[in-house]
């Protein structure tokens, strides 16, 4: 197998699977991949998982390569309020959910953390398309609500711990999406979290 057709021939994916390879060439040799992972040319991100060593590995790589490592998933938590810049810190570990099961993992390119939610609560984001990559992210909406539902934050002082950007949020959030949002999950501890943050920001 050329390198160079097998680079022009999978060059539109950032990240690329066995899947992908097998899909264009069915008799490729699984050897070349190590071959030129020694040879510098891709990187192995993990098992099935490949990326060219040239393309540019920065945040919106990940991103998108978390959707495509472990799918179906989408950014939410974290990742997605930083992304808004609901919270002020960066996050170093990208961060989905998924209707499989909870796993984390690490990469030459960083690490990614996956929490499950039942399939009715796999909603609520939207396909990015960014310099050609598309990407599912949380809607702002959703993003806190995923957050509000997997993390214990019934006190405000916790609420105040996750130091949200309040100005952002009332310039972000629509609170009739939140809250037809939140009745999907038919979860009281929400709704009780709901009326924290509402107090918190005055809405």
């Amino acid at each position: 197998m050329n390198y160079l057709l097998f680079r022009k021939s999978l060059e539109q994916f950032p990240v690329f699977s066995s899947k992908d390879i097998k899909k264009r060439f069915s008799d490729f040799d699984n050897r070349r991949l190590v071959e030129w992972q020694e040879k510098g040319y891709i990187i192995k991100l993990r098992r099935g998982y490949y990326s060219f060593e040239d393309v540019e590995k920065g945040e919106i790589f990940r991103y998108y390569s978390a959707n495509k490592l472990y799918s179906p998933s989408y950014i939410s938590m974290e990742s997605a309020l930083s992304y808004y810049n609901l919270i002020p810190e960066g996050v170093f570990t990208t961060v989905s959910l998924s209707t499989r099961n909870t796993t984390s993992f690490s990469t030459p390119i960083g690490s990614f953390s996956y929490r499950n939610v039942k399939a009715p609560l796999f909603f609520g984001y939207r396909l990015l398309n960014i310099h050609g990559h598309i990407i599912k992210m949380a809607e702002p909406e959703k993003s806190v609500l995923d957050y509000l539902y997997l993390n214990k934050i019934d006190t405000p002082d916790m609420l105040e711990g996750i130091r949200l950007n309040e100005s952002q949020l009332h310039e972000l959030l629509d609170f009739d999406k939140l809250h037809q949002y939140a009745r999907v999950f038919h979860s009281k501890k929400l709704q009780q979290r709901i009326q924290l943050l509402k107090k918190m920001i005055h809405a």
